[in-house]
């Protein structure tokens, strides 16, 4: 017979050994093994998101999810194609696109969702006495009739208008634009020809038409565009690009006048804010279904609203068939789910902005229609998107940072290089680039061309190594004190 006390303490390492054991099942979802992996490509604006939510939910729940940042209009191609799971894109299918190619035209059914929200930003290079200027101020006209060629200098008469405090200087200004098909350019083009058909006579476009600039730089990417404004040959330069590689590169983006004539950037809570005034084109007889109406949110006037926010859409399947089943579907339902909810606690960190609840709850209704999906109805109370607080906030009332007043020059809400320093990010680096942006210097992790390298954070929650870490530690304590209860009881019945 076992004594008493040999007892307890075999009962209670039991015990212990029981409750490591539920928590470790807890640790792991009971549908992990049910994951498969999925693959998507597209959008570089959305992509410093994308690549971070990708790392939490391999860490977290042992999910992979992989993503080729090729562009907008490279993610639409493979989509079509049937090469890829998902694509992410700033703009739908094009049925007439506009540089003659063949209609885009998907044989499987698909739909559009919400997935990454941020404002467009107009990262620029400027010194004023050889001090770099981090406080212009510019009118929407002004900032169209730039890249329309139209505006030149950075003392132009206008510029100063918007600037009453800066003596800006007689420099020629150089507007870097993409030379790739681009998600940016058709939201930024989308933007001028809705509210300047005046200045800006093309139709929303890709492909950024070059010939309005007799002087210009044309770059691959965000990363290509960035890295060139922010190099020390960029000095005069500007450059639209999401607010993330600006806030890498420690550079900052221009403050727009919006509707109420305040003049603001494009923070997490200044977008958030503008883009509740997004629609959703919810006739299913157009040929827009499903697709963003921003016609408010570039209106919107509330004094902190952004006027260049926006959000990228995850093109999904409604059918199963090619290379996407049902377990695809099973496993893209779950990660969008995480997005849309839990991922966008770290979007402003990342230089974007939380989806304001009305994206959200439009979200999930699309992600029913995945084959395989089993994400229920959208429950605000449980889905803690953290949509940032703003002025007119139905639930807080709460306002974020003051804009600055028309003409006035006030700081506006959370600034580029206050949120850099926030971040850890450096201005500038060791590496350094001639005027075509090949390396001359120092070192590069992309090789050849200009850079501004995305950031991101920590994973949000214990991952798999947390986990590994707690699997052996329980074998550990089994193996020690299993063998000896088991002697124990054989020479118990002897």
């Amino acid at each position: 017979m076992i004594p008493r006390f040999r007892r307890r303490a075999v009962c209670g390492a039991l015990v212990a050994l029981i409750v490591s054991a539920l928590a470790f099942g807890a640790a792991v979802p009971a549908s992990a093994a049910s994951y498969v992996a999925i693959a998507g490509s597209g959008s570089t604006w959305s992509q410093n998101a994308l690549d971070q939510w990708r790392r939490n939910v391999a860490s977290n729940y042992g999910m992979t999810v992989n993503f080729s940042g090729t562009g907008s209009s490279a993610g639409r191609s493979d989509f079509i194609k049937g090469s890829v799971d998902f694509a992410v894109s700033e703009i739908p299918f094009q049925r007439t696109p506009e540089d003659g190619s063949a209609p885009e035209i998907s044989e499987r059914g698909y739909a559009y969702l919400p997935i990454v929200a941020g404002g467009t930003s107009l990262m620029y290079n400027l010194k004023i006495g050889g001090k770099k200027v981090d406080n212009l101020q510019m009118s929407g006209d002004v900032v169209a009739k730039i890249f329309a060629g139209q505006i030149k200098k950075w003392n132009d008469p206008a510029i100063v208008a918007d600037n009453p405090g800066l003596a800006l200087p007689d420099k020629d200004i150089m507007p870097v634009v993409r030379s790739d098909g681009s998600g940016s350019t058709a939201q930024f083009t989308k933007w001028m020809a809705t509210q300047y058909p005046s200045i800006w006579t093309t139709p929303m476009t890709s492909q950024f038409p070059t010939s309005k600039l007799s002087a210009y730089k044309a770059q691959s990417g965000s990363l290509g565009v960035s890295g060139y404004v922010s190099q020390n040959y960029g000095e005069g330069s500007i450059t639209y690009v999401e607010y993330s590689y600006a806030m890498k590169s420690g550079f900052p983006v221009v403050k727009v006048k919006n509707a109420a004539g305040s003049y603001v950037e494009p923070t997490a809570a200044n977008v958030e804010v503008a883009l509740r005034a997004a629609r959703i084109n919810e006739d299913t007889g157009s040929p827009d279904y499903l697709t963003q109406i921003l016609d408010g949110v570039y209106n919107n006037p509330d004094p902190v609203a952004y006027p260049m926010s926006s959000y990228s859409y995850m093109i999904v399947p409604t059918q199963a068939t090619g290379i996407f089943n049902e377990s695809k579907g099973y496993t893209l339902g779950e990660f969008v789910k995480y997005v849309v909810c839990q991922g966008q606690k770290q979007a402003g960190a990342l230089g974007y902005s939380p989806l304001p609840n009305n994206l959200v709850e439009a979200a999930f209704k699309q992600i029913s229609k995945i084959p395989g999906s089993q994400v229920g109805a959208y429950d605000a109370n449980s889905c803690s998107n953290t949509g940032a607080a703003g002025s007119g906030d139905p639930t807080t009332g709460a306002a974020p940072a003051a804009a600055g007043a028309a003409g006035g020059g006030t700081a506006a809400a959370a600034g580029t290089d206050a949120a850099a320093a926030a971040s850890g990010a450096a201005v500038g680096g060791d590496a350094v680039y001639d005027a075509n942006g090949n390396l001359v210097s120092g070192s590069a992790a992309g090789g050849a061309a200009a850079v501004s390298a995305p950031f991101t954070l920590a994973s949000d929650a214990g991952g798999v190594a947390q986990i590994g870490m707690l699997a052996a530690a329980l074998l550990l304590l089994a193996a020690v004190l299993v063998p000896p209860l088991l002697m124990r009881r054989r020479r118990a019945t002897r």
